[in-house]
């Protein structure tokens, strides 16, 4: 089970800390090279990529069937080539001159509305001079960026072209996402695979992976649809045909929001409150004689956070309960402004909300007796 910690991530990402290690960004994977000045590399999914493929055919009664997801959505995924111009400096003694190197990074992306936003990972694009979008393998469209966010992995993008040449992808709510959903993933594959379909389940959820700028986002979706070199920015696709993630996999309900922002402002902000929490089970609050029966488990504090300025303190005493390590001893979140919480989803919707600035009242137990507390949410670090 993992732990949930409400930390900087944009509006709709306040991520989870979880047990084990975070699964680091990927390399890319030197695919050729055209010339000795030129070399093409695909982009590597964040995560470990593929963890075994399984082709799975959901009844129809159940959702789409997988040619008729592909049918819907594939026209809407675009491959993406990030041009990037490096100088080699000269050799020292004279004998070669400072040369320029161009680098062609390929990933994936999607459409998302009718004005030509495209949604893709962040890393994908990153310290790019010329980005290109390509629909069919044989089109290359100039692209700007509009904005992009190194902490949650997202970027969007805009060309320029007619409505009736977009085919937008649907969004879906990646917090009814369940372990054991089957899964889509549309990508453009080892930059030659364009539109390559797989399929999958989802494997866990809550998983921790690193943002581009080495902070920890810890509530993404794990797939076993294979994510090759390439995949980064695309799709994963429900049964029912709508986009619940993107690459391995951020959440959509993140991207989304990320997303809004980033097209509005070109930027992005992350509230901090600065503490990691566990829900609290029924047989935990029966066992121990738990002053509520349901609320939050504060597991951790950040020092120097707003949640440590206002005193939260966390639990120190750990117990398990049905193969679940519990932290006690410490405060029980009941409440945030005037409203129950029980989840860790329920606590980020609260936080997301809110501004870095702005106060949020917490009803909380500490040693049986209630109390309420008001937290001023910070800013995550860049």
């Amino acid at each position: 089970m993992g732990r949930n910690r409400i930390l900087p991530h944009a509006a709709e990402l306040l991520v989870v800390a979880l047990l084990g290690g975070a699964i680091a960004l990927g390399g890319a994977a030197l695919f050729g090279k055209l010339d000795n000045k030129t070399v093409i590399q695909q982009v590597s999914p964040i995560g470990t990529g593929t963890l075994g493929n399984v082709a799975l055919t959901p009844p129809a009664s159940h959702g789409l069937r997988p040619e008729a997801i592909y049918k819907r959505s594939a026209p809407g995924v675009v491959q993406i080539t990030a041009t990037t111009v490096t100088t080699t400096p000269a050799d020292p003694f004279g004998f070669t001159p400072a040369q320029k190197q161009t680098q062609e990074s390929l990933g994936s992306g999607f459409v998302i509305d009718k004005a030509g936003h495209i949604v893709t990972n962040e890393h994908v694009i990153a310290g790019a001079q010329k980005i290109q979008v390509s629909f069919s393998g044989n089109d290359q469209i100039n692209a700007t960026v509009v904005g992009k966010d190194p902490s949650t992995d997202v970027a969007v993008l805009k060309i320029d072209a007619h409505a009736r040449a977009l085919t937008p992808l649907s969004l879906g709510n990646s917090d009814t996402v369940q372990v054991g959903d089957p899964v889509f993933a549309i990508g453009n594959p080892f930059g030659q695979y364009t539109r390559t379909l797989t399929a999958g389940i989802v494997s866990a959820l809550q998983r921790q992976i690193l943002a581009p700028n080495s902070l920890p986002i810890d509530n993404a979706i794990q797939t076993d649809a294979a994510i090759n070199h390439g995949n980064s920015g695309g799709p994963l696709i429900d049964q029912g045909g709508q986009v619940i993630g993107v690459g391995f996999a951020i959440p959509i309900n993140t991207v989304r929001s990320v997303a809004a922002q980033l097209i509005r402002s070109g930027k992005v902000q992350h509230p901090f409150l600065g503490i990691s929490v566990l829900p609290i089970s029924g047989q935990l609050a029966q066992i121990f004689n738990l002053p509520t029966k349901t609320g939050l488990l504060v597991e951790r504090v950040d020092a120097g956070s707003g949640a440590a300025k206002a005193g939260l303190r966390a639990g120190h005493t750990n117990v398990i309960v049905q193969g679940t390590s519990y932290p006690l001893g410490g405060d029980i979140i009941v409440a945030v402004d005037g409203q129950p919480v029980s989840t860790f989803e329920q606590l980020r919707d609260a936080v997301a909300q809110k501004k870095p600035g702005d106060k949020l009242k917490l009803d909380l137990y500490r040693h049986g007796q209630k109390l309420t507390v008001r937290v001023k949410l910070g800013e995550a670090p860049k």
